[in-house]
């Protein structure tokens, strides 16, 4: 029987002699994997000398980069602008977000935007920089933009975990959890989307502290975690959409994420799902699947999804952008512009679908 299979992106070279031998197909999707590496990480003097005035949207960044890019429109887009911290992480860095919207009432609806719970899937921080980018260049000229920044704020954390970010960029591209330290096994880290404290450590989460899904000692074990559900949880009257962005798959999910179950609000949340995919596919023909997580993807336990749903978030939705395993998680930065161009076509209809009452 003669098997087609695709090389994952982490194959070694000296696999190939062995699937040729057993008559196994293949495909090589990347044929430098250590060059593709090396061009998203680019050359650090390079990097260094961005300026922030002409900061580069269709590259990937550092950490040190994007909290640079963070504090300097804190100081030059004041009246739009304002960047706090909910915590610090394991390894000491602060968690920031920043706050964005029009200053126009004492209190206004939320939308909560994260980035970068998962450290190698560098697409999504660079959308959350893409989202607020748009939002401050165009908020003058777009009614739609202008009409979302004066009725909602929207709290924008760009990269969630920032110790896993910062550890893919200097040690291992592939990195996907925290970086936390395990008192009884020599592996790091738990799995930031399955250390919620909603059905946790079961179904698609794992108990062992080496594996990719590792859920932790117990729920929000990981202070990052537990910085932000505190913060949502303080906030959960004003914020009305939870919106998680992580990659690769081309689809929007909704929950429920840990069991096949539907959701009361399932037709306000559908049709907001299905109006933002074609919005999405408007920009470029890229098809998104949607649906509920666990039917549409797998069934997940401890997810940030569910937990903000569960927390009375009415629209809590997780992206999971291009592509669909070609490139994976090494995106190329020339693809950047159009997934962040159509991401933002969802996002936008999602909001204004939330400005508008759903029965």
């Amino acid at each position: 029987m003669v098997t087609d299979v695709r090389v994952p992106q982490n194959t070694s070279r000296s696999l190939l002699p062995y699937l040729q031998q057993a008559n196994i197909q293949y495909t090589i999707l990347i044929s430098d994997l250590q060059k593709a590496i090396e061009n998203q990480i680019g050359l650090r003097s390079y990097r260094n000398r961005r300026s922030l005035s002409g900061y580069n949207y269709e590259v990937y960044h550092s950490l040190e980069e994007i909290q640079g890019w963070m504090h300097h429109l804190n100081k030059t887009h004041s009246d739009l602008v304002h960047m706090f911290s909910v915590g610090t992480s394991y390894e000491g860095r602060p968690l920031f977000v920043l706050k964005l919207g029009k200053r126009s009432r004492p209190y206004k609806k939320a939308v909560w935007i994260d980035c970068g719970i998962h450290a190698r899937e560098w697409i999504g921080p660079a959308f959350c920089q893409w989202f607020v980018k748009e939002a401050l260049q165009t908020y003058q000229t777009d009614p739609a933009m202008r009409k979302m920044l004066t009725q909602l704020y929207f709290y924008i954390m760009p990269v969630f975990n920032v110790d896993g970010y910062h550890f893919s960029w200097t040690n291992d591209r592939f990195w996907r959890k925290t970086r936390s330290k395990n008192t009884r096994f020599p592996c790091h880290g738990v799995d930031a989307n399955r250390n919620w404290k909603v059905k946790w450590c079961d179904e698609g989460a794992s108990f062992h502290p080496c594996d990719d899904t590792y859920c932790g000692p117990f729920p929000e074990s990981e202070p990052e975690v537990k910085a932000v559900a505190h913060f949502l949880r303080k906030h959960r009257k004003q914020i009305k959409a939870y919106l998680s962005f992580h990659a690769y798959a081309q689809m929007l999910l909704y929950p429920y994420s840990y069991k096949y179950a539907t959701i009361p609000n399932f037709s306000c949340v559908e049709s907001a799902a299905y109006n933002a995919v074609n919005a999405l596919q408007s920009a470029y023909g890229i098809r998104y699947r949607y649906g509920p997580a666990s039917s549409t993807l797998y069934v997940s336990s401890g997810s940030s999804m569910d937990w903000a749903y569960k927390n009375g978030i009415p629209y809590a939705f997780a992206f999971e952008l291009r592509d669909t395993g070609h490139f994976g998680f090494l995106l190329p930065e020339t693809l950047i512009k159009p997934t962040c161009t159509e991401t933002m076509l969802a996002v936008k209809n999602i909001t204004l679908h939330l400005l508008k009452k759903c029965h």
